[in-house]
């Protein structure tokens, strides 16, 4: 193959990881929160009293959930604007 289709390639498996590295981090922290915001509710109604306690938690918890997101996003963003692979493609063909 020539360096030019290998490029190509490579870049098109890239921009599909992207979209599935981007997707996959937003379903899954939206759904982490919405699970979390839901027994955050049970647990308020059962147990008034400790609402200030687990409201703390519950916001520690969230701003977990969407670091992970942001690692992901700071990782695909990496793949996308300056791509180690097709470094990596060039130097195995020699162009």
């Amino acid at each position: 193959m020539e360096l030019a289709s290998l490029l190509a390639h490579v870049q098109g498996m890239t921009a599909i990881a992207i979209g599935v590295i981007i997707g996959l981090g937003a379903l899954g922290a939206c759904l982490g929160i919405a699970i979390m915001g839901s027994k955050f509710l049970e647990s308020a109604a059962r147990q008034p009293e400790l609402v200030p306690l687990l409201q703390g938690r519950m916001f520690l918890l969230a701003g977990l959930i969407d670091a992970a997101f942001i690692i992901g996003l700071a990782v695909a963003l990496l793949f996308a604007f300056s791509n180690p692979l097709v470094g990596v493609v060039r130097a195995a063909v020699g162009g």
